[in-house]
């Protein structure tokens, strides 16, 4: 689109994957385009990142500039603590770390802690082979996250290090960056979902976007579809398989006769396309209805 995202606008887009609406609708509500909207989602693996802010308990810029003006000043350690509450020995490991008197410098020290911030530690599945041995073993079992985390906590009562929990599981599977579990595990989760799904996300509608529009109601459709006695209505409905493949099933009321349609992409623009190409082969006789599931 020739612009990139700002912060706001990815926290809104997570702001509503959160509440349910599809990458599509949210692409359509807010402008972008849907692979857009799709890899920021799909990158961090459905799961919202946690906002960067400087913790409580760490010095702030201010500190650190009170701190370069008394050691400017020739102030002692303990004096310089004593002004900002602070102990003196967070006091004399910030300036340690940050090249001793002579050398410390507010801004670079800030800087410096910001980066120490950003730096990714490693995430427990990561670091014990045993544990991501063992974790990996259960999910090609088709155990879930959860029975996994039960399970090793009975296991291993007096083991904390053999113990994780079920939500680590699912962001080591779905969020590839922190080098734990293999993506190709996901396939042994029951939903096989390769992206983390908000809770209610099912169900979830999109106003505007994701209801059906002009549609004509059951109750309309001829009263001899009923009975079965007169062939040519047909009833349709969507079969999703593994890798987003998918199959429409047209079948004639009367006879049963069944007909298959492969189905390149999801869409309705692919999906009535595909219809109307198999349906016009029939006989004119053969085509009075249509009730779509």
């Amino acid at each position: 689109m020739g612009r990139n995202m700002t912060e706001a606008d990815k926290a809104e887009v997570w702001e509503r994957y959160g509440k349910g609406q599809s990458a599509s609708a949210i692409a359509r509500q807010m402008g972008w385009s849907p692979a857009s909207v799709a890899e920021l989602i799909g990158n961090a693996g459905g799961i919202r990142p946690t906002p960067r802010c400087r913790p409580a308990l760490r010095l702030s810029l201010d500190e650190r500039e009170e701190i370069s003006r008394g050691l400017a000043a020739g102030e002692s350690v303990r004096c310089i603590a004593r002004r900002l509450r602070r102990s003196p020995s967070t006091i004399s490991r910030e300036v340690d770390r940050n090249g001793g008197r002579r050398r410390y410098r507010a801004l670079r020290a800030d800087r410096a802690a910001r980066d120490r911030r950003r730096r990714r530690k490693t995430a427990k599945l990561a670091a014990d082979p045993l544990l991501r041995l063992v974790v990996a073993d259960k999910l090609a079992k088709k155990w879930s996250p959860e029975q996994i985390a039960g399970w090793l906590s009975r296991t291993w009562p007096d083991n904390p290090e053999m113990h994780v929990s079920a939500e680590t599981i699912y962001r080591s599977l779905f969020v590839q960056s922190r080098g734990a579990l293999r993506r190709e595990l996901t396939r042994y989760l029951r939903s096989r979902r390769t992206v983390r799904r908000p809770k209610g996300h099912r169900g979830q509608k999109d106003k505007g976007g994701g209801q059906l529009t002009d549609t004509v109601h059951i109750s309309e459709r001829p009263a001899e579809a009923e009975d079965r006695a007169v062939p040519g209505h047909w009833e349709g409905d969507l079969l999703l398989g593994m890798g987003m493949s998918a199959i429409s099933t047209l079948v004639e009321r009367s006879t049963r006769f069944v007909l298959l349609v492969k189905l390149e992409r999801i869409d309705s623009a692919t999906v009535l396309a595909a219809l109307r190409q198999h349906i016009l082969t029939l006989p004119e006789q053969l085509r009075r209805s249509l009730t779509w599931d």
